[in-house]
């Protein structure tokens, strides 16, 4: 019998068993400290980022803060908001292929320093355009390629 691949969609239905917070130890003290760290579900991440307005951004580190404040841990993780994230965008192009109009506004989630993401459907460039569309300036690399928006800091939720 042959599985067959699952759909983005999918991906962001299947929580995992999560969320659920952990103590930070070993390895990953080094990294975060001590304390505990919010595995988030999928569908907490996409609802943040559904949550986020025409001409305003939020960041993975802002999506991470209120996963951790919601759940009364520490931090929220890294590793696994990025990941979900990058779900919930791919998830959010799959509704749009099939007409759907009230999609997840994945191009309004930025890196760090206002850093578009490589990840999303259609690259930087992709997520410039979307932007631009909603009133962001776009700065370019030394290459010409979008690399960040300008003064985001002013456009956070």
């Amino acid at each position: 019998m042959v599985k067959l691949k699952k759909s983005w969609r999918e991906k962001l239905a299947d929580d995992k068993g999560n969320p659920k917070v952990v103590e930070i130890k070993g390895k990953m003290s080094t990294r975060w400290g001590t304390g505990t760290v919010v595995i988030p579900a999928p569908r907490e991440v996409d609802e943040i980022m559904r949550s986020v307005p025409r001409g305003k951004l939020t960041t993975i580190n802002q999506i991470r803060a209120k996963l951790a404040k919601k759940h009364g841990a520490s931090i929220g993780c890294p590793i696994t908001t990025g990941i979900f994230a990058w779900v919930a965008a791919h998830a959010a192009e799959e509704d749009a292929a099939e007409g759907k109009k009230d999609i997840t506004p994945y191009w309004r989630t930025v890196k760090v320093g206002g850093v578009l993401s490589d990840k999303f459907p259609g690259g930087v460039e992709a997520q410039a355009a979307k932007l631009k569309a909603e009133g962001h300036t776009i700065e370019m690399d030394k290459k010409g390629k979008p690399k960040r928006v300008k003064d985001y800091e002013g456009a956070l939720v």
